[in-house]
């Protein structure tokens, strides 16, 4: 028999993956809406306050988990990590310095997820003397329709190069990028060399 068994795990990722659909030359993907546990803030990536966001966006996403399942609600894979990364006001990203960089990490979550249990995570980790960062992780939902998509693989410093693929083949399209430019992380850093790292790069589009 097919389907999901009462037990088995849920992967957002795998149940996804035309969303996740990226290969070596850029392609057009439908990406609908989507649950994000998320973190907001502004400077260099590896920068105190980055460190202490990914610290509480991590430290909320598995004590969720976690919570759900030693409690029968049901147990889900924690997904990938994700940034959206743009520029403060009007300036053009490629020409901004990184610890000027504003930033959303995120981690997707399953729909069931709420607030409530948002306050109980946040009780919990903040009772274990976790950064108090934890207060600051949201909820928050995000449907950025059609893209572009396209894998990156190498250090994070090149993937202008990749990005600016991506920009040709949308306007070859007739179509012009109307959001900040989205990062999901397929490889840990503390584990890969930079020149084998693997990132899918996306750019929302629109019509002209």
């Amino acid at each position: 028999m097919g389907g999901k068994q009462p037990n088995e795990k849920i992967d957002l990722y795998k149940e996804n993956k035309a969303e996740y659909g990226a290969g070596k030359t850029p392609r057009l993907i439908e990406v609908g809406r989507v649950q994000y546990l998320a973190f907001s803030g502004q400077g260099a990536p590896g920068s105190e306050a980055f460190q202490d966001a990914m610290a509480a966006l991590y430290g909320m996403a598995f004590t969720i988990k976690m919570t759900r399942k030693f409690a029968g609600k049901g147990d889900y894979v924690v997904c990938k990590l994700e940034g959206i990364y743009f520029p403060d006001g009007d300036a053009d990203f490629a020409d901004t310095p990184p610890d000027q960089w504003r930033w959303k990490m995120m981690i997707r979550t399953p729909d069931f997820v709420g607030q409530d249990d948002m306050d109980d995570a946040v009780g919990k980790l903040l009772d274990k003397g976790k950064t108090p960062a934890v207060k600051d992780v949201a909820l928050e939902t995000l449907a950025e329709g059609r893209c572009v998509q396209m894998l990156h693989v190498g250090p994070y410093e090149k993937e202008g190069e990749t990005i600016a693929v991506m920009e040709q083949f949308v306007a070859e399209q007739g179509l012009r990028v109307s959001g900040p430019h989205h990062e999901i992380y397929l490889s840990d850093p503390r584990r890969v060399a930079p020149e084998r790292l693997k990132t899918i790069l996306r750019l929302p589009v629109s019509s002209r």
